[in-house]
């Protein structure tokens, strides 16, 4: 009985992790991802009879096209960023938390507690303390739940968190059609916050985004120069290690998603106090997803993700602008958006690794 010899083929195509690549590659292969964006989302615009320059064009108008557009960018980039930071402290722990989104909503109904019942007794400055506190707090309460449960049951977190979104959702829907309903309103929604509640604004701006570049640099002091910071990375590499190092886990894991949330806490109560003026189910907008590519693309540099959120409220400003002059419908302008952050996010791959083809100078180098 003969036997019968097999060779094992490697793929055809197979990808390794680089060991390491120059600054001048990796902004080489992140300017290819822009470019190949702008040429595919180009596509997409001429397939609808526009033209994409005029689009491009419009769009960048739209974003600083006068001191009001710029002061609405830099609006929209405020939750984003401080949302992103929060997300961040959980990221680089290796906790996913998908419940920023859930963590801004009941922020806003803390902070909506106070602007609705109390403005007419509290003065401004004591009255807006007690917003930002209460937001941090239930936030904050509502991001250590799930940590709360990882550290005793061993629950999945992206599960956790991600479900906590709906409930933080149906408790607004509740308050809008009950307790907290405007008076007189025969529609489901919370009435205005009176103006003497409103955050003044600094150029333009409410002081919310003074707040914000503030988070950055406690961000980033926080992750580098504090043990704390030190302790979240040891649990992002290797719970085990975490505690043969003698690192309390699930005390790192409760402080962490505590902070976490209260951040996103922070950006409910300036989306109330700063620019809606009100509680609705679309107080949060999507940021708290949104929020989550910003962190991605930035490697969870507090710095980084200034440049990404700035970026991204650069896009949506943008598409606001070209579904207005060209008429190009929402849906459209969404998937613009989500092909250019698809490229930059798709780059990253190319930055970390590499295609191999069998029998290739680059296979024999590996």
């Amino acid at each position: 009985m003969s036997s019968v010899k097999t060779e094992k083929k490697t793929p055809l195509i197979r990808m390794i992790k680089r060991d390491e690549i120059t600054q001048k590659k990796t902004w080489m292969i992140r300017a290819v991802a822009i470019l190949g964006a702008l040429i595919t989302g180009g596509i997409l615009i001429l397939c609808l009879g526009k033209n994409p320059l005029q689009a491009y064009s419009d769009m960048l108008r739209g974003a600083f096209g006068s001191k009001v557009l710029i002061q609405e960018t830099v609006k929209q980039a405020i939750p984003l960023l401080i949302t992103a930071i929060g997300i961040s402290f959980a990221f680089k722990m290796k906790f996913w938390n998908i419940g920023a989104e859930g963590q801004v909503l009941v922020g806003a109904i803390g902070a909506g507690y106070w602007a609705f019942f109390y403005a007419a007794t509290l003065p401004k400055i004591p009255l807006i303390i007690l917003m930002i506190v209460t937001a941090m707090l239930f936030g904050g309460l509502y991001g250590l739940l799930p940590a709360l449960c990882k550290a005793k049951w061993g629950t999945n977190e992206t599960l956790f968190t991600l479900m906590l979104n709906y409930i933080a959702l149906y408790i607004i829907k509740y308050l809008a059609n009950g307790p907290w309903k405007a008076a007189g309103s025969s529609f489901p929604k919370m009435p205005m916050i009176h103006k003497g509640v409103r955050l003044s604004k600094v150029f333009g701006v409410h002081w919310g985004w003074i707040i914000a570049l503030v988070l950055v640099v406690f961000a980033s002091i926080y992750f580098n120069r504090t043990k704390q910071g030190y302790e979240i990375a040891v649990v992002g590499e290797s719970n085990n290690t975490a505690r043969y190092a003698g690192i309390n886990v699930g005390k790192v894991f409760r402080r962490t998603m505590f902070l976490s949330g209260a951040l996103a806490g922070i950006a409910g109560m300036l989306q109330v106090a700063g620019c809606d003026y009100t509680i609705t189910e679309r107080t949060a907008g999507g940021v708290g997803f949104t929020a989550i590519t910003v962190a991605w693309l930035a490697h969870m540099n507090p710095y980084g993700m200034l440049g990404v959120a700035a970026f991204i409220a650069v896009l949506e400003r943008g598409c606001n602008q070209i579904e207005t002059t060209m008429a190009i419908p929402a849906s459209v302008s969404d998937l613009l958006i989500g092909i250019i952050l698809f490229f930059m996010l798709g780059c990253e791959f190319f930055i970390n690794y590499r295609l191999v083809t069998r029998g290739g100078k680059e296979e024999q180098n590996a």
